[in-house]
């Protein structure tokens, strides 16, 4: 079962940041993220998504894939399979496309817009959902970070130490 986790950042381009480097630790196996949205709210208090799973290229790829293969099928039936390729590709990258369109994969947009619209203007927030993490390993990469848990999935006492450990990372001059 996969945990929701979501940090806010006071400046718009920190939850991008952290996205880049948890999927730099992914490639060191010590987290395993099944989706990632980042939220920015603009000046002007507009919220934009940045989903990292695009669904619509997943759908068109596997789309233009199946209905190539398809089509070229039904060519050699009518003696004309680059006509089926082209014709299968072109529709089945269409409904692929529409399919991914229409998908929800992960968090749940409704979720991360309503969650986004009570973000201070000119800010950003990070919604992960992780299926397996090593928190001390990946926290020890984030020393310099500042940020507030706004939701998540853990329990209280886990929420507790990550927000201690998101407060804690900047250490006064000493």
């Amino acid at each position: 079962m996969a945990d929701l986790v979501v940090v806010g950042f006071e400046k718009p381009d920190t939850a991008d940041q952290v996205l880049q480097k948890l999927v730099s630790l992914k490639q060191e196996y010590l987290i395993d993220l099944e989706d990632a949205v980042v939220v920015v709210r603009d000046e002007n208090g507009k919220v934009n998504l940045k989903q990292s799973i695009n669904l619509k290229a997943m759908g068109a790829s596997s789309g233009l894939a199946s209905g190539s293969l398809f089509g070229t099928l039904v060519g050699l039936l009518f003696l004309n399979p680059l006509a089926g390729f082209a014709i299968g590709g072109a529709v089945g990258a269409g409904a692929g496309a529409l399919s991914g369109a229409l998908a929800d994969y992960g968090i749940n947009d409704d979720f991360i817009k309503s969650l986004g619209e009570t973000l201070p203007a000119n800010s950003s927030a990070l919604f992960v959902l992780v299926r397996k993490v090593q928190p001390e390993k990946v926290l020890a990469e984030f020393t310099d970070l500042q940020g507030k848990v706004l939701k998540t999935s853990l329990s209280p006492d886990q929420e507790k130490r990550l927000q201690q450990a998101l407060s804690d990372s900047i250490k006064p001059a000493e």
